[in-house]
């Protein structure tokens, strides 16, 4: 079971501390990180597979903005709203400073034009048009995600 959908409040996943939007990592990048569920979902839940590697990432984009679509929280709100936990979820979200990303104009023909190109499922293409949309970077544990990631010519993080 999810941390965040868990009875128990104390075993929500510890979250780094986010810099405000605007700020840079030691590289000198302002780039966006564009969070895939399976990174946010590995992070926040201490029991998924992920955990370690999803916590792992964050620490490594202290500095960074973060970013995900309102499709991909949405994606990973359902747990905690079965569990009656969303303020805690929409909490931790805050503490990691992910800010909510709009796809743009005609979103839904550009999803159905990388869906039909790539083969990647919806929301995965949903993250790839946020950071489209954004200039931002991927973060996924997906590599169907990475790949197609790549071949639009986006930068990645893993």
């Amino acid at each position: 079971m999810s941390a965040l959908a868990s009875s128990e409040p104390d075993k929500v996943g510890t979250e780094p501390e986010k810099p405000s939007a605007g700020s840079e990592t030691a590289q000198g990048s302002a780039e966006i990180v564009i969070l895939d569920a399976s990174v946010l979902i590995g992070h926040l839940d201490n029991n998924d597979p992920h955990h370690a590697r999803a916590v792992s990432l964050l620490e490594a984009t202290v500095g960074q903005r973060l970013g995900a679509s309102a499709i991909t929280l949405a994606e990973i709100l359902v747990a905690p709203a079965r569990a009656n936990r969303l303020a805690d979820a929409h909490a931790a979200l805050s503490r990691l400073g992910i800010q909510e990303l709009a796809l743009g104009d005609d979103a839904a023909s550009r999803l159905a034009r990388l869906r039909a190109d790539l083969g990647v499922k919806l929301p995965g293409c949903c993250v790839l048009l946020a950071a489209q949309e954004h200039a931002g970077a991927v973060a996924s544990f997906d590599t169907g995600v990475i790949k197609a990631a790549r071949k639009l010519g986006l930068h990645t993080v893993e």
